[in-house]
């Protein structure tokens, strides 16, 4: 089922491209689109509102396709987060500490009153 969606989802989004891209541009930032010279191959007011209602219905179209596919993808992905998951994946057998450390003896401290220098190299 989500891969049925998934691909009309795609089609939709070319088919939205397409039909933006075939608008004439009625802003005339780049110069272009301005004349009304007649020669395009859609011309004229209907023409101008059925590709806007085209535009609108492939948009709606691809708003429910989304949704569909976010409400599919979340039914698909259950309660748990994905951190319970890999919780539940650990091995039970983990040793709860870790290796013993070597002890290790410091030396003393020194005078409070003489000069704080490191220990001589052995």
């Amino acid at each position: 089922m989500e891969n049925v969606v998934l691909s009309i989802h795609l089609i939709l989004a070319l088919l939205l491209i397409g039909i933006v891209l075939l608008q004439r541009s009625e802003g005339g930032g780049l110069g272009m689109g301005g004349s009304s010279s007649g020669t395009g191959v859609m011309t004229g007011r209907q023409a101008a509102n059925a590709l806007t209602r085209l535009t609108w219905a492939l948009a709606a179209a691809f708003i429910v396709t989304s949704l569909t596919l976010t409400v599919l993808s979340a039914h698909k992905a259950g309660v748990t987060s994905v951190v319970d998951r890999f919780l539940q994946d650990a091995p039970a057998t983990a040793p709860a500490t870790g290796p013993a450390l070597p002890q290790v003896e410091l030396p003393p401290a020194p005078a409070t009153d003489g000069p704080v220098t490191p220990p001589a190299a052995e």
